[in-house]
């Protein structure tokens, strides 16, 4: 399940980038973060909204546990998700989607530390075929590799997604109905998010202005059923069946999904909204890197249940 959220989440890039494209388009000069933030705000507020309306009949038996849980998770990814964005205006894509993946490590190191047991060879060697895996991935030139302001950002923005996986699993949490702290979740990103739109705002028009043609509506509905609701919901419920060390792996796969997804579909989002966005080719490093995920994954499959 949590393979199938990987899946929903990398179809986020090229829909995320497609949609960008259109509204730079609409409204040229616009800052990169007023696009992004009123993307999440109306993205994680319309999923509030549709989630509160599938769980209206329970939403009243709201416990102060789930209020706990869906604040922490969305405190955590709305943060992340803040200096995720900032940092990639100040670094190279491909060592931000390398240092993103700073978690599957530093969550083996937690768990290290909080259960006072060392990690087993299998843990150890599954992430490093991650590091190994994505640094392929993303091309990651290693001597521009530094520790700049958006490299350190980009490392923050992994401690805090690493927060929302231990968040997750806390066993305090485990009898929590899914759809409840999931529409708290979905609240706080949104209102979180708000802010931040306001202060990139140039007119107060352009937040409809933005979404007025019929392909934005397009790509909002695909990022909200698949890359929100699916995405979320699958890692909300079954996350807490595995580990959170296995969680932070099975999480890398990720960018192998978002670059599967860019190989077809950004030609057919093209035509669709009349921009020009060409399909990535298959390259060595979508093999090797892929394969070296892939491999951890398997790796990691085969350690002993705690």
């Amino acid at each position: 399940m949590l393979l199938v959220a990987n899946l929903f989440w990398g179809l986020s890039f090229p829909t995320m980038k497609a949609l960008g494209a259109v509204q730079e388009q609409l409204l040229p000069g616009r800052s990169s973060w007023f696009f992004a933030s009123l993307c999440i705000t109306y993205r994680f507020g319309l999923a509030a909204l549709v989630m509160g309306f599938i769980s209206r009949n329970t939403l009243r038996s709201l416990t102060r546990s789930e209020v706990s849980q869906g604040l922490g998770l969305g405190i955590f990814a709305a943060a992340g998700l803040v200096f995720q964005m900032d940092g990639l205006a100040h670094t190279a894509a491909s060592t931000s989607a390398f240092l993103t993946q700073c978690y599957c490590v530093i969550i083996p190191i937690w768990v290290a530390l909080h259960d006072k047991r060392w990690p087993s060879w299998r843990t150890w060697g599954s992430c490093l075929l991650v590091i190994g895996g994505v640094a392929v991935l993303s091309n990651l030139n290693w001597r521009d590799l530094k520790l700049g302001r958006g490299e350190l950002e980009t490392i923050v923005a992994s401690i805090i997604f690493t927060g929302q996986i231990l968040w997750l699993q806390r066993p305090s949490f485990a009898k929590n109905n899914v759809n409840h702290f999931s529409f708290v979740m979905f609240l706080v990103i949104a209102l979180a998010c708000a802010p931040v739109t306001a202060l990139t705002t140039t007119h107060a028009a352009d937040w409809l202005q933005a979404y007025r043609p019929a392909p934005t509506w397009f790509f909002m509905t695909l990022l909200i059923v698949f890359c929100t609701f699916g995405a979320y919901l699958l890692m909300n419920r079954w996350q807490p069946f595995l580990t959170s060390v296995q969680a932070g792996l099975i999480y890398c796969v990720e960018p192998v999904c978002a670059s599967l997804f860019a190989l077809v579909l950004p030609a057919w989002f093209s035509q669709i909204a009349g921009i020009q966005y060409p399909n990535e080719t298959l390259t060595f490093a979508l093999l090797v890197g892929g394969g070296l995920v892939t491999a951890a994954n398997i790796i990691i499959q085969f350690e002993p249940a705690p």
